[in-house]
């Protein structure tokens, strides 16, 4: 008789990236890519900023904490439809950045954003076959 797996369900993991200037990050995460704030922690006030986003059904977390994340992270985020996500960024003509699409040989098609910190975004979606 064998014993059923007992493991646990996950969730998605939800990255958290290092950010350094509150104005910046919003401006960058929220006015630009369209994320929205799910919440805001601070200690106490005037300590670092722990925020959480969400576009669609992507989380991401910033933090101002020394040691909580290192700049120059990247990550991959899916998306239905790049190039109409490319076309809606550029129409707001945001001052530091115009991202491209790129056909990636393994079949996806990239949109690479960094932020104001380092990282990197890179919202993808399938090549249709």
């Amino acid at each position: 008789m064998t014993e059923e797996s007992t493991m646990p369900a996950f969730a998605p993991p939800i990255p958290i990236l290092r950010s350094f200037d509150e104005a910046q990050a919003r401006a960058f995460y929220v006015d630009f890519l369209g994320f929205e704030v799910t919440f805001e922690f601070r200690f106490e006030p005037d300590t670092p900023l722990y925020m959480g986003l969400r576009l669609g059904s992507c989380e991401v977390h910033l933090s101002e904490h020394f040691g909580d994340a290192s700049p120059g992270a990247s990550m991959r985020i899916g998306v239905d439809d790049v190039h109409a996500y490319c076309a809606t960024l550029n129409a707001k003509r945001y001052r530091h950045a115009r991202p491209g699409v790129q056909r990636q040989p393994w079949g996806m098609d990239d949109m690479s954003i960094s932020d104001p910190f380092g990282n990197r975004l890179i919202f993808c979606t399938d090549v249709p076959k």
